[in-house]
């Protein structure tokens, strides 16, 4: 139990919170740089997959292309950046690396979601007089909405927790106090820095869930009978929660 002590010993003193490379700073490094990647990545992978899920067409090309950003590993993007003339651009480099680790599983699950809603509540929305809009936001869009929501949330956390590796470049971020504590041989700081990345990734978490109950969708239309059977919204969704199962 010594290096949780050292570590609760690090957290606990007040100078390593405040001024240059504290731990405030190198927070709202990682928190900036986190929230940059992620909404660049949500930019780029999610109207291309509800477009594609809508259609129905091109989604398996889409997919496959961006889990080459996912076979890759984020350190060997970060170096290669760091040999070019990106070396001198600030974080553009982590921004970059991390918007390709995102993108995989933010396309997948939204692609996914939309193609798994049931081709009988889209035909009795039509049958019903929607348009193709209409049919998009407000009966494809909500049930596919848990998928979506899932591929958020998987993204979201990897990129905290992948964040952490630009302090092994030079980097800001909470790595930072990682690789300096292994520098001066600080186990108490390795493991305080540790804990920091892994409450953030799970406050990201928990703030993510608690969105998704407040803006959850429940559209009137969802809940209008398919073949005079269960509710569409229920129908749909035990689809989409099936494959939510078994996507990443």
């Amino acid at each position: 139990m010594g290096f949780l002590g050292d570590a609760w010993s690090w957290l606990t003193t007040g100078a390593n919170w405040s001024g240059d490379g504290g731990v405030w700073q190198r927070l709202e490094e990682h928190i900036v740089v986190s929230g940059v990647s992620m909404a660049l990545a949500c930019a780029i992978a999610l109207p291309l997959a509800l477009f594609l899920g809508h259609i129905g067409k091109g989604g398996a090309l889409a997919i496959n292309i961006s889990n080459v950003g996912r076979a890759v590993p984020v350190f060997a993007v970060l170096a290669l950046f760091m040999v070019s003339p990106l070396r001198n651009s600030g974080s553009v480099p982590t921004i970059i690396a991390l918007v390709l680790f995102a993108v995989p599983p933010l396309l997948t699950n939204a692609y996914v979601g939309m193609r798994g809603v049931d081709p009988a509540v889209v035909e009795a929305a039509r049958g019903m007089g929607m348009s193709g809009r209409q049919v998009f936001l407000r009966v494809e869009l909500p049930l596919a909405y848990p998928m979506i929501m899932t591929g958020l949330r998987s993204a979201a956390v990897q990129v905290v927790a992948t964040a952490t590796i630009a302090a092994m470049v030079g980097q800001g971020g909470l790595g930072r106090i990682i690789t300096a504590g292994f520098n001066t041989y600080d186990t108490g700081q390795v493991v305080a820095g540790a804990l920091l990345v892994a409450l953030l990734a799970l406050l990201v978490e928990g703030v993510l869930v608690a969105l998704d109950r407040v803006i959850d969708p429940a559209p009137s239309l969802a809940e209008v009978p398919a073949d005079g059977g269960e509710p569409a919204r229920t129908t749909a969704r035990a689809t989409t929660n099936d494959r939510v199962k078994t996507t990443v």
